[in-house]
């Protein structure tokens, strides 16, 4: 495994890279996992049955260039002090299969041509055209790549004097990608279709996302679920933003008929986005096994984003809950939430329909139970006993087909 953060960076990726890496030891593979070093990490280590490989890096050298939460992420192209720890590694484990994640698996392009292993690249987002990965550009969704909007969309992201290098960067490092990867795993359609791989006919098998089993909290013992409401309330986990919808969110929770809260779980990272309502319940970020219980607790969960979201797990987290799930109409959500089976689908940006949707469900309680119990049903379908195996055929598929190429 290729992943530029693992355990104990917490992040959505890593839950799944680390999952998915344990689930395959539990089923007989040996698996190491190659990942970034951050400050005070040791270079390596063993847990639950998984190698760790802990890799330095040039770019980890220049602090000024990371911003993001003091992370020490990977180039959008091969780092040379990376790529020769990478090398001492695959020469340590000869592996059958090289399985990158994120922009980690760049430093492995220079020595694909020496190794042997089957090389696949899961598409977690669009990393693989898009600089800042989620396809948006200045707050909207964005059409496609483009040079000059590229630039302008880097820059405003990363700053002047990163952004434009790592948006030529990612271009570059696209096209080797392409022409390295034996299979290409994208999470959604959505991921295949915008990252161009019908068009230029490369292969690829959509493999989603899937369910992660934790321990809940401490229910009614935890201070901060006591927070939440005694009875019916609206529930939104993930970053405050307004890529997110939480802004539309706000206005169609103000306009609904029928009052009830709403409840956040996320960070903050738009000062001043969520205004002091006493029917707005901010929590800021809680434990995963926290955020699970209270799914559990609550009436309706909502995922109004406006960006291409790449699959949506939030929104299966709440399914599995037995929780009607109102979501955009947009990107992977579509492939997870099916529209009156498992909850609703609204367009993405309307107030107006998204609060119509949330009193509807609101005061329907029969629907709500419906809806609740198909989502649980469809949830069952992104279980690691379901997708595992998937990646496993996956990974046959990329052996015969490197094997097949080697011996042309």
């Amino acid at each position: 495994m290729l992943a530029q953060f693992y355990a104990p960076v917490v992040g959505g990726e890593e839950r799944m890279t680390e999952s998915l890496s344990v689930a395959l030891v539990g089923r007989g593979h040996e698996v190491a996992v190659a990942t970034l070093r951050q400050p005070g990490q040791s270079a390596r280590e063993e847990r639950d049955g998984v190698r760790i490989y802990r890799l330095p890096g040039l770019a980890q050298r220049i602090p000024w260039l990371f911003s993001e939460h003091g992370r020490r992420h990977a180039p959008p192209a091969p780092d040379p002090t990376t790529v020769l720890a990478l090398r001492r590694v695959i020469e340590r484990e000869q592996p059958d299969v090289v399985h990158g994640h994120n922009w980690l698996a760049h430093a492995y392009l220079p020595l694909r041509r020496y190794d042997r292993a089957a090389y696949v690249l899961s598409l977690h987002d669009y990393s693989l055209i898009c600089a800042n990965k989620r396809l948006m550009r200045m707050r909207a969704p964005c059409s496609g790549p483009g040079p000059l909007k590229c630039l302008t969309c880097a820059a405003d992201q990363y700053g002047a004097m990163v952004g434009p290098p790592v948006a030529v960067l990612t271009k570059l490092s696209g096209r080797a990608q392409r022409r390295a990867v034996d299979l290409f795993l994208p999470v959604s359609r959505e991921v295949a279709l915008r990252c161009g791989l019908d068009g230029r006919r490369a292969p690829y098998e959509v493999v989603p996302n899937f369910l992660i089993d934790e321990p809940r909290s401490d229910g009614i013992d935890d201070p901060l679920l006591r927070r939440l409401p005694s009875g019916d309330f609206i529930l939104y986990v993930g970053d405050l933003a307004a890529d997110k919808g939480v802004g539309i969110l706000l206005e169609a929770h103000g306009r609904m008929t029928t009052k009830v809260p709403l409840v956040l779980i996320g960070r903050s990272v738009e000062a001043g986005l969520v205004p002091a309502d006493d029917n707005v319940i901010s929590l800021g970020l809680l434990s995963h096994g926290t955020v699970l219980d209270a799914w559990r607790r609550c009436a309706v969960g909502v995922v109004p984003s406006i960006t291409r979201e790449t699959f949506g797990l939030v929104a299966l987290e709440a399914m599995a809950a037995g929780v009607p799930v109102i979501a955009s109409r947009v990107g992977g959500l579509p492939d997870v939430v099916t529209d009156g089976e498992t909850g609703l689908l609204v367009a993405p940006g309307e107030a107006g329909e998204l609060s119509a949707a949330l009193d509807r469900l609101i005061e329907d309680v029969a629907l709500r139970e419906r809806l609740g119990k198909g989502g649980a049903l469809r949830a069952e379908k992104f279980t690691v006993a379901t997708v595992v195996p998937r990646v496993e055929a996956a990974y046959a598929r990329a052996l015969a087909g490197r094997k097949a190429a080697l011996a042309a």
